[in-house]
């Protein structure tokens, strides 16, 4: 049974943003900020370099209780045993990735539209991916931007689980979490910073507050 709750502050890994700081080092102090997930995202890299990478990764999550999912390599994510995969709509179909990872591993789907959403499967499916919400140089093929106030729909559209990831930063996490999503989804916001640790903190910190805050009062 996936657990929605690790969806919370899910760290998507960029080569080029971690470059300078150095990925594995991004990814370590991010951890230790307090991320929730991780997804090996390079779509340039050759599935051997994945493989390399993953492998790297998973001895920095070992003994953590944090899922690595791999983005769009099934390869790659079987070979180093991570926890799941994430795929696109224009990916394989999640039909033939669960037949390939087995019911155990996780699968997300990135969703642009209420009709992506309503056609993923809860039965192949573990959460999706609502995404782009703002414009981000990390991604550009889509069709358009959905906005913060776009997001409740998407998520009113599916019984699954979902985070939002494009462009998010510190300040969105309040709309974010009231749009009913599990989850916030960065990339720049944590790579590319010259303190990863700090700003994941502060990305963790503020979260908490912001359930703190809507909690129910007695």
């Amino acid at each position: 049974m996936f657990d929605a709750a690790k969806l919370k502050l899910y760290l998507v890994t960029d080569p080029y943003l971690c470059a300078t700081f150095g990925l594995l080092n991004t990814v370590n102090a991010a951890v230790k900020g307090g991320i929730t997930m991780v997804q090996l995202r390079d779509k340039e890299a050759s599935t051997k370099d994945r493989i390399g990478v993953g492998k790297e990764l998973q001895k920095i999550l070992k003994d953590t209780e944090i899922p690595l999912i791999v983005n769009d390599d099934v390869e790659a994510a079987l070979a180093i045993d991570a926890d799941g995969i994430h795929v696109g709509q224009n990916d394989k179909s999640t039909f033939e990735i669960r037949g390939k990872v087995g019911k155990d591993k996780i699968v997300g789907l990135s969703c642009e539209t209420i009709e992506d959403a309503k056609a993923a499967d809860p039965a192949l499916v573990d959460y999706i991916g609502i995404s782009p919400v703002f414009p981000t140089p990390t991604k550009s093929d889509f069709n358009a931007y959905i906005g913060l106030d776009g997001i409740s729909d998407i998520v009113n559209a599916t019984s699954l689980p979902s985070v939002a990831i494009g462009g998010l930063k510190r300040e969105h996490c309040g709309k974010i979490f009231s749009t009913g999503c599990q989850g916030m989804a960065v990339v720049s916001a944590i790579c590319g910073k010259d303190d990863p640790y700090m700003e994941t903190k502060l990305l963790h910190d503020e979260i908490r507050r912001v359930f703190e805050d809507n909690k129910p009062v007695n």
